[in-house]
């Protein structure tokens, strides 16, 4: 079964050493758990002021590996001339998307740059992917205090921007609008696997149930994380082989145009 990862990263992480985190060493990685594409952005660049200087370390990681890794790139939209970036990661290195922190950046889902960054983004045909957290808060620094985004927030910022396409990234859903008000809600997004938990509380299982595998999507939360769990939440998955088949690649070869 191919495997598409929705969630990968080079670079580093200014509060812990993260292996795996080239072009080269991710390979090795995506290699072992027999992924065959990642979508990856800059993990350096969620720390930087100028999220920019992340985007073009990606471009020279990923230059001799465009066949499998596809860049995402990591703008803020509060910081100066991001129009000219978000024009420079379409154009050269190529990104099929923008991942958005906002925790990080000190903006809000509902200010106005971040809403004329989604329309931008949106006209140039890229997907936007917001993460609900960058990294297990349960191992974040003590000087460095970043509550995660929330749910309920994004399901007001989807509705907003029908005409974009939206990846939900390392998250709890089921309890909150963006599953509950699945129905009220346009379908232009879709939720990111790798935090669901698959057994004690099933929350993988109830989503799945609630939303229908075309929303959900493979990730893995690498370099961050190993890709193993993600691997095992799709195997105990109650779900058909079809079912399967569109969560770990049919639905991201979808949304990139593959």
């Amino acid at each position: 079964m191919m495997r598409i990862d929705s969630n990968a990263y080079i670079g580093h992480w200014a509060f812990r050493r993260l292996r795996y985190n080239t072009g080269d060493s991710i390979l090795k990685l995506m290699d072992r758990a027999e992924i065959d594409k990642a979508c990856v952005s800059s993990a350096s660049a969620i720390m930087y002021k100028n999220s920019q200087a992340g985007n073009e370390e990606l471009l020279e990681e990923i230059e001799p590996h465009r066949d499998r890794l596809i860049p995402f790139a990591v703008l803020n939209p509060a910081y100066a001339a991001w129009e000219r970036d978000l024009q420079w990661c379409q154009e050269v290195l190529g990104a099929k998307g923008v991942r958005l922190y906002p925790p990080y950046d000190m903006y809000g889902l509902d200010d106005d740059c971040c809403h004329e960054l989604i329309e931008a983004a949106t006209e140039l045909g890229m997907l936007i992917s917001i993460p609900i957290t960058a990294h297990d808060l349960r191992q974040r620094h003590w000087l460095v205090e970043v509550a995660p985004v929330a749910c309920n927030d994004i399901a007001k910022l989807v509705a907003a921007h029908p005409d974009a396409r939206f990846i939900i990234l390392q998250g709890s859903f089921a309890g909150s609008d963006l599953v509950q008000k699945v129905d009220e809600l346009p379908a232009n997004y879709w939720l990111e696997m790798s935090c669901m938990d698959p057994l004690y509380g099933k929350e993988l299982q109830r989503v799945k149930d609630a939303m229908g595998a075309e929303r959900l999507v493979f990730g893995t939360g690498i370099c961050f994380r190993e890709p193993e769990p993600a691997l095992l939440r799709v195997e105990v998955l109650q779900a058909t082989d079809e079912e399967k088949e569109r969560i770990c690649s049919g639905n991201m070869t979808t949304l990139l145009g593959e």
